[in-house]
């Protein structure tokens, strides 16, 4: 085991140099430029002292290597729209907001998607199971940039229990952490029933239900912890995202967090800031799915890390 995560570990470093070295190059060459048209300088002597200054006028191999070692040093380097400000000040700001919405989130959909979709699972053809599969689905069809209205329309301009938006306070996460969580107890749910109905009718547990083991152990300590191994799966690129920041719930609430910076620098050309929270989610979904292997091999005795 010791060995294994010691070789993914080191594979980060060779993935994160080859998305860099990606991601650097592709929003370069797509079209458009943080100087062009509505966004162009006053005179083109402003725009080339501009270009100068943030080495865009070099070759895109020059550019890359002064990247690179401004990266090694744990320097993203300045954002060419945000005056003032580098990556790493936009990352410091951000980041933390994103990581309390996507952690309280992510809690929000583990405590109602697991319990939903195991007893939905043992209760098969009643009426549980019939009402716990109607509201798992009912969740995942009612999308964030529909749920998040709502929610502050009932809740905070009818009943005015909630605010309207921003981050004050942590009744300020109240409405942002639904809309995102409820989602995503429905898709969980969905992959918790189903990896405990398969489980369920395996030979193994029916040899032990035969053999007069109890239902409570049978369920808890044998079913369990191999019907949960799907929704393992699922919860690494899942928290990444999370963490990471969701633009629509973000902009809706006008939270702070990364994905509004992701989306808006995309749109004005902020290379920096694109490839600087691009490396970001793609460290932090490496390392996440990194855990979800180790946590899956520890509870799946089946599993066999090589």
């Amino acid at each position: 085991m010791i060995r294994y995560i010691i070789r993914r570990v080191l594979f980060l470093v060779p993935m994160l140099f080859l998305i860099s070295m990606l991601a650097f190059a592709l929003v370069r060459v797509a079209p458009g430029g943080p100087f062009d048209k509505n966004r162009r300088p006053a005179s083109p002597e402003v725009e080339k002292r501009l270009l100068a200054k943030y080495h865009l006028d070099k070759p895109l191999w020059r550019q890359y290597l002064h990247y690179l070692g401004g990266i090694l040093q744990g320097d993203f380097g300045p954002s060419l729209k945000q005056r003032h400000h580098s990556v790493n000040d936009i990352i410091a700001e951000a980041l933390p907001v994103s990581l309390v919405l996507g952690g309280l989130s992510f809690s929000l959909a583990m405590g109602i998607g697991i319990p939903l979709g195991f007893y939905t699972a043992i209760g098969k053809g009643k009426l549980f199971d019939y009402t716990g599969t109607f509201i798992s689905i009912l969740f995942i069809c009612v999308p964030g940039l529909v749920l998040g209205p709502l929610l502050v329309m009932i809740f905070a301009i009818q009943l005015r229990w909630f605010p309207v938006g921003m981050l004050g306070s942590a009744w300020h996460l109240v409405l942002p952490v639904l809309t995102l969580g409820i989602y995503f107890s429905g898709r969980i749910a969905r992959l918790m029933r189903e990896g405990m109905l398969n489980v369920l009718y395996s030979e193994f547990i029916m040899t032990a239900r035969s053999k007069g083991l109890s239902e409570t152990r049978l369920l808890w300590k044998h079913a369990f912890p191999l019907a949960i191994a799907p929704v393992l799966s699922y919860s690494g690129p899942l928290l990444a995202d999370l963490l990471t920041g969701s633009f629509v719930v973000e902009t809706i609430f006008q939270i702070p967090g990364l994905g509004i910076h992701l989306v808006n620098s995309s749109l004005s050309r902020d290379y920096p800031v694109i490839v600087g929270l691009v490396i970001l989610y793609a460290f932090l979904l490496m390392l996440l799915n990194l855990l979800v292997d180790v946590i899956h091999a520890w509870i799946d005795p089946r599993v066999q890390l090589a």
